[in-house]
């Protein structure tokens, strides 16, 4: 029996712990798996194998990757309790006071960078490489908006690693996905070109982007980008020596897909996430 059964999910009251993280009830919970499950059709359509990425990324990786200087405000890091603290947690002192120290860690904010440096110094063979997973990722935020902008999240991604034309294909196939799955769900989206700075905002590449845009978000009518094409160029294969079968560095590229942002879309849409999740059953039947 799958999560989009018409069996409807009991009421069950969960109290939200904080800004930026929510507690999905079963209906919100049903919304999300089946949305995923659906989503994960883009994965099946290309031949792209699940895979589960590790949960967390090293400062190191990250760093080569231009990730700081890209994204000095998003980065969640990972701390452990010095030696110090053990005795004050024992001893029942708040665990918030203690000290932590650093990892050398941070949790993933996109799903695609875990993948990307475990593939470090891999060739992708004559017909390059799809995988797809959905990762729980992390960001920091001015600010946060219920199911719109979450400190965590779930994030699908059909990840390609290959050709210049194999990347863009791929991109082409997700955004033609894209707008048959809004369809299937009753959703109307826009596509507009967005920013993405893999790469230092002042160099050579940041203006060719400009001239070629390589992001393109998908958004609900309140303006919330529920899903993306990114279009990497070389990036990622010249940084970590993904080789192609022509031996040059890979090009690649993603579709990702914002679960929790989709979920909103179909309670935006249909009014109640009971109406929503109807639609989903009946989309998915």
């Amino acid at each position: 029996m799958s999560t989009t059964d018409t069996i409807t999910p009991p009421v069950v009251p969960l109290r939200s712990p904080g800004p930026g993280l929510v507690a999905l009830d079963p209906v919100h919970t049903a919304l999300l798996h089946g949305l995923d499950g659906l989503l994960r059709g883009l994965a099946a359509r290309l031949g792209a194998p699940e895979v589960v990425g590790p949960p967390l990324l090293a400062a190191e990786g990250l760093a080569r990757l231009d990730y700081f200087r890209n994204f000095p405000h998003l980065g969640v890091g990972a701390g452990r309790f010095s030696p110090d603290a053990l005795d004050g947690l024992a001893g029942g002192q708040p665990a918030g006071d203690l000290p932590l120290d650093p990892t050398g860690h941070l949790l993933p904010s996109a799903t695609c960078y875990g993948l990307l440096l475990s593939l470090e110094g891999h060739e992708t063979g004559e017909d390059g490489l799809r995988l797809s997973a959905t990762g729980r990722c992390f960001r920091n935020e001015t600010h946060y908006d219920g199911l719109r902008r979450l400190w965590g999240f779930h994030m699908r991604e059909v990840l390609y690693l290959g050709t210049k034309d194999g990347a863009v294909e791929h991109l082409e196939r997700g955004a033609e996905f894209i707008g048959e799955a809004a369809a299937a769900l009753g959703l109307e989206l826009t596509r507009a070109t967005a920013d993405d700075p893999f790469y230092d905002q002042g160099g050579s590449r940041a203006r060719l982007m400009k001239l070629d845009p390589v992001k393109h978000e998908f958004s609900a009518p309140d303006g919330t980008a529920i899903a993306s094409v990114n279009r990497h160029r070389n990036f990622f294969g010249e940084r970590l020596g993904i080789r192609a079968h022509s031996g040059d560095p890979v090009h690649s590229s993603c579709v990702a897909f914002g679960v929790e942002r989709w979920v909103h879309a179909m309670i935006l849409a249909h009014g109640t996430p009971e109406r929503a999740l109807d639609r989903l059953r009946r989309a998915t039947a």
